[in-house]
């Protein structure tokens, strides 16, 4: 078991080695040189668009465009939001907090063309429900179905890991650590849960994380920006350290500033999984009558998950100083945020695990299914669930290194055919964002 897990680890480190890295970003930069920018001047837009109330029940798709955008962002705003981050910071320096940024700049277009193609080629299933992602815009618009059958493969499989057991075990091993909850105790509780929402599909697992993301994200972000108005002093030397890193590597030994853009990268990747190819699949049950439309909601999510959630993580971290005090992760943002705001600050980040854990062990049961159903056919979505919710109570109460590794490996494999997939069909993407463009440009001279 030992040196399968080391074997993994070994091809974990080759698939997520600089060629991936490169791909990933390349891909924004490309999508957004041939998109003109759009995830900048059209961001206001969007946002407006994403969180307004006005309801379009007769649009083709099985839920809101904010339920969307929610699903999408259970599954994304995760443990990385606060473990990764601090990770990148031990490892790269503050620095590496500008890479995360600049990362999720480009990665907006990226996610704004896995959205626009997940609705463009999502089709009905047998039950009328929509289904979309990679491995329908990959199988139709490029024909390519043996491609599109290696992503489902990898999804269904990445699922159970990086969505199932790794969430379960984080927040396991943080209520032992924190409130002495026994790993048994936190497995059962989560595992009927998990259950209870997931056996409604799509609409239940959409009803729940359109109200735990807000209020997770909203109670987060809140302590972390009363901790930063509370030490407001500390705020621009933080900065000013930041973007001097960003460019020197001053804070990494041996002023390695190759070390800082790897880690800043790779941990902005990992955070808003631009590229992945997952948030797609939440992407196509939106409703909505145009597939840019839907693609700037779900631009947004890149934007929240990254500039504003990891921000304040990374701002805490930097204004605290601990990052090289030996403790990295979760702990780490426990003992900043603890010290910084005596009493409940540690609270604010275990809580916030608990919420963030269990979100994205909603939003990638969704994810899974969908890459099961596609691979397999209708008749194994139930025992899918079954085996889903079988791998959250396995995640904790049992060691996943072997588990964690894998994940790694089978997540760079989906990431793959999805970005062939993308820069293939970057002329699809361009040809239907200049439609829209005009169609917004005719709304808005009738006004």
């Amino acid at each position: 078991m030992e040196s399968l897990t080391i074997l993994f680890h070994t091809l974990g480190g080759f698939v997520w080695g600089p060629v991936m890295l490169v791909l990933l970003v390349g891909t924004g930069v490309y999508l957004t040189v041939r998109l003109f920018g759009l995830q900048i001047w059209l961001l206001p837009y969007a946002l407006r668009m994403a969180f307004s109330r006005k309801q379009h029940p007769d649009y083709p798709g099985d839920i809101s465009q904010f339920q969307a955008l929610m699903t999408a962002l259970a599954a994304t705003i995760g443990t990385g939001n606060i473990a990764g981050v601090a990770t990148a910071i031990v490892l790269g320096g503050p620095g590496a907090l500008f890479w995360m940024w600049l990362c999720a700049i480009f990665g907006m277009a990226t996610k704004y063309a896995e959205g626009l193609l997940a609705v463009k080629y999502r089709v009905r299933d047998e039950d009328g429900k929509m289904s979309g992602g990679p491995m329908y815009y990959i199988s139709l618009g490029l024909n390519m179905k043996w491609l599109g059958m290696l992503f489902a493969v990898f999804g269904m499989i990445a699922a159970l890991g990086t969505g199932a057991s790794v969430q379960s075990n984080s927040l396991a091993e943080s209520m032992l650590s924190s409130f002495g909850v026994p790993g048994w105790l936190t497995g059962v509780v989560l595992t009927v849960v998990t259950a209870l929402v997931i056996v409604g599909g799509i609409k239940s697992i959409a009803r729940v994380t359109s109200v735990i993301v807000p209020f997770m994200a909203l109670f987060y972000l809140l302590g972390g920006l009363l901790i930063i108005v509370l030490n407001i002093e500390l705020l621009w030397p933080a900065l000013t350290l930041v973007m001097t890193d960003a460019f020197t590597g001053n804070a990494v030994a041996g002023g390695a500033l190759g070390t800082v853009i790897r880690y800043g990268v790779a941990r902005g990747v990992f955070s808003n999984e631009a590229g992945l190819g997952t948030a797609p699949i939440a992407a196509a049950a939106a409703k909505t009558d145009q597939p840019a439309k839907q693609a700037l909601v779900s631009m947004t999510g890149t934007f929240i998950d990254t500039i504003i959630v990891c921000s304040v993580t990374g701002l805490v971290l930097v204004m605290g100083g601990m990052y090289t005090g030996g403790s990295t992760g979760a702990a780490l943002t426990a003992q900043t945020f603890d010290r910084m705001l005596p009493g409940p600050g540690d609270w604010i980040v275990t809580i916030g695990l608990l919420f963030f854990a269990y979100s994205t062990i909603l939003g990638w049961s969704y994810y899974g299914e969908k890459c099961a159903q596609y691979a397999l056919g209708k008749w194994v979505v139930v025992p899918y669930r079954c085996l889903y919710t079988a791998f959250v109570m396995i995640g904790a109460v049992v060691s996943l290194d072997l588990v964690w590794a894998v994940s790694d490996v089978v997540n760079g494999l989906m990431a793959f055919p999805n970005l062939v997939g993308l820069l293939l069909l970057s002329g699809v993407v361009v040809k239907e964002t200049r439609a829209f463009l005009l169609t917004l440009k005719d709304e808005r001279d009738q006004t």
